[in-house]
């Protein structure tokens, strides 16, 4: 018989299957509200379409170096310098083929039986998963609604032991909403010079998603932790290409060449016309990214404003990123239950908190990357559903 035991660890993002259950469900004729899936509602930028377009035509067809062309490994350094201020190696940039590439590398790295490895949680799934995969053991790192689901540094820092090889971080944050501020980061770094063997991966892919005059706080521009820091960033969210499977990651001299060689092994090199793409959004106009995020913004508030005047249902206002995660412990439901019964009954597509770690029970996922009559409308929807009880 063949045994898989590793495979067996693997878990998996239920918005994907949320998704598709949604989809199956409008192709029998239901009106789906889909507030499940993660990915903006904007197409991307026509000038990115049309350089993609243009390599085509150019004749870049072939394979490119594994770590990605040099023109955009440089462009990605300039936006970081420019954006923060910081000087960043092309030479440590690596090209990926979407976010969670990142994640896998520098969890593969790091993960191995005995090794403990810090994550959020309420968190994106897949860092639990594939901690689980390597054997590692996974430690959350509790995110919680009274701090405004931002990390804190003195929770964390307790978390950690000898054993702990890396702590994952992620602000503005996914599924939650939250945004670390700059104290909360400034204490937490300081602590971890007690802790030079622990690596730090931060997931700073939203990192141009926030309001209310809100400022990122890269942990790149802590040179004290330069040489442990693995930065996960991309473009599949600040300019609506999350089909284009692009990412990519800034890492220390030590560990780079060893990222290089899984690329290697792995996936040989990112699609070359895709890359052309990145160069342009990157070196572009910035206009459309701008347009976006007001957007947004208004439908943060609204969402925020409907969910909050719903029975049992409260919402705190999120500073980062584009989903709510509102409690919902008062209407008498388990969130994952709730989630599935408003799908199947009203076509309102949701994530249940607990998709995102133990600590989500309670808390359900709206991705507000819809238009504004299609939240109203979804919100209307959920009122009525919980009118009706059970």
């Amino acid at each position: 018989m063949i045994t898989v035991e590793n495979f067996n660890r693997i878990g998996e993002e239920n918005a994907f299957a949320v998704l598709a259950r949604a989809g199956a469900l409008a192709d029998k004729g239901m009106d789906v509200i889909n507030l499940g899936i993660g990915q903006p509602d904007f197409p991307t930028p026509d000038n990115i379409v049309e350089a993609a377009i243009k390599a085509l035509r150019d004749g870049h067809h072939g394979y490119t170096p594994a770590t990605g062309i040099a023109p955009l490994r440089e462009a990605v350094s300039a936006d970081l310098h420019r954006r923060f201020n910081v000087e960043v190696d092309p030479g440590n940039v690596l090209i990926v083929p979407g976010g969670k590439v990142t994640m896998f590398t520098a969890i593969l790295m790091f993960g191995e039986p005995g090794a403990d490895i810090l994550y959020p949680d309420p968190g994106f799934p897949i860092y639990r998963s594939m901690i689980e995969f390597t054997g590692a053991n996974p430690i959350p790192i509790p995110i919680r609604e009274e701090n405004g689901f931002a990390f804190s540094a003195e929770e964390t820092l307790a978390l950690i032991t000898p054993q702990t090889r890396l702590i994952i971080l992620n602000s503005p944050a996914n599924p939650c909403g939250g945004v670390t501020p700059k104290t909360e980061v400034d204490k937490l770094v300081a602590g971890l010079a007690d802790h030079p063997q622990v690596a730090i991966m931060s997931d700073e892919i939203y990192d141009q998603m926030l309001y209310d005059g809100e400022q990122h706080v890269s942990l790149l521009t802590y040179p004290e932790i330069r040489d442990r820091l693995i930065l996960l960033n991309g473009w599949s969210k600040t300019y609506a290409m999350t089909g284009w499977r692009l990412g990519y990651s800034v890492w220390p001299d030590d560990l780079y060449e060893k990222a290089r060689k899984l690329a290697v092994n792995a996936w040989s090199c990112v699609n070359a016309p895709a890359q052309w793409a990145a160069l342009e959004a990157l070196t572009g106009p910035q206009d459309a990214v701008g347009v976006m995020l007001a957007e947004f913004d208004a439908r943060r508030k609204l969402v925020v404003k409907l969910l909050n005047d719903l029975p049992g249902v409260s919402c705190i206002t999120p500073k980062g990123a584009f989903y709510a995660f509102p409690n919902v412990k008062d209407t008498g439901w388990k969130a994952k239950e709730l989630a599935g019964q408003m799908l199947e009954k009203t076509g309102v597509a949701t994530i249940g908190g607990p998709d995102f770690g133990i600590l989500g029970e309670g808390y359900i996922r709206l991705s507000y990357a819809n238009s504004q009559e299609n939240i109203a409308r979804a919100v209307e929807r959920m009122r009525g559903f919980l009118a009706e009880g059970r």
